[in-house]
């Protein structure tokens, strides 16, 4: 068990890591240690406004730092050896969704989570939102659940906000079926049961990652019908329909319910949930007790097996 401050070493400078850096040096439970992008000029764009941060261009200096847990927030396709390397001296472990690309990847570090006995979580964005705490509490109130639907669109593939992660493009670690559909992944296992995939497909244009994704799947008995496109308005919807009561959850955080034919919204109380509350969620974890909104590791392997379906 750590007591507070829980010194944070971070790896991966981009969009996520920056955001998780900004959080975590204004969270009272944090000291941020270290910090490391093998970007040099992503080093250089933070170095200056945070001076007590030792930053380098090298992800082993914040591992071999003086940390109690490491954040990581690189490509999936690096996510195994940092996390062993973490977890090998002894650190805690946050990591960035999806968990790994490749599935023998995946199941390391969930075997190194286990040995090594630290705190271990995934960063799902829907883990804490205030909108799946209520959908939790009220799931029972629907009837015979009958389907779930989920539909993704996106104007443009990386999002504007992740233009310079140009990975994000390519097939090897990219698409939004591994960066997004595995969020509505995670909140189907946790809220209706582990996806069993049917039957799915992926369309390319070129070399680079999928531009539409249709898929048939189910948790348990529960249809699961998914469509994602590269093109039109962003559209984040996630679905469950029960014979006397549905939901819809939209762009995040918008929840409605319809017990006819009109959706109404649900009003929310609480906090939202984002990389802050999450960072609190994960100081639990650090000083011995893993909360129920945290997402550990053997359930975001659940979910990388199922992203990875749709690329076998």
């Amino acid at each position: 068990m750590t007591t507070s401050p829980i010194r944070l070493g971070i790896i991966g400078l981009g969009a996520m890591g920056a955001r998780m850096l900004h959080d975590a040096t204004r969270h009272p439970a944090y000291e941020v240690i270290a910090a490391a992008d093998l970007d040099a000029s992503a080093v250089s764009r933070y170095a200056a406004d945070h001076p007590s941060v030792r930053f380098t261009t090298d992800p082993a200096e914040v591992i071999a730092a003086e940390v109690d847990a490491v954040y990581i927030a690189t490509p999936p396709a690096s996510h195994s050896e940092l996390t062993e390397a973490a977890f090998g001296v002894g650190h805690s472990v946050f990591c960035e969704k999806p968990l790994a690309v490749s599935l023998a990847d995946g199941r390391r570090m969930v075997e190194a989570a286990a040995a090594s006995g630290a705190a271990a979580g995934v960063n799902f964005a829907l883990s804490d939102r205030h909108a799946t705490v209520h959908l939790e509490e009220v799931l029972g109130e629907i009837g015979d659940v009958r389907a779930v639907e989920i539909r993704l669109a996106f104007p443009q593939w990386p999002r504007a906000f992740q233009a310079e992660a140009t990975w994000l493009g390519e097939r090897a670690q990219g698409g939004f079926i591994r960066e997004v559909f595995s969020h509505f992944a995670y909140l189907t296992d946790r809220l209706v049961g582990p996806l069993t995939p049917e039957h799915l497909v992926l369309d390319h244009r070129g070399p680079g990652s999928e531009v539409a994704a249709f898929g048939l799947l189910r948790a348990g008995d529960v249809p699961v019908h998914v469509s994602g496109v590269v093109a039109g308005p962003p559209t984040y919807e996630w679905m469950v329909r029960g014979s006397e009561r549905s939901y819809l959850l939209r762009d995040w955080q918008q929840l409605f319910v319809a017990e006819g034919k009109d959706w109404r919204p649900v009003p929310l109380t609480g906090e939202r949930g984002d990389e802050s509350t999450r960072l609190s969620l994960f100081a639990e974890a650090v000083r011995g007790r893993h909360p129920d909104n945290l997402a550990d590791f053997a359930t975001a392997y659940r979910v990388q097996e199922v992203v990875e379906a749709w690329h076998a």
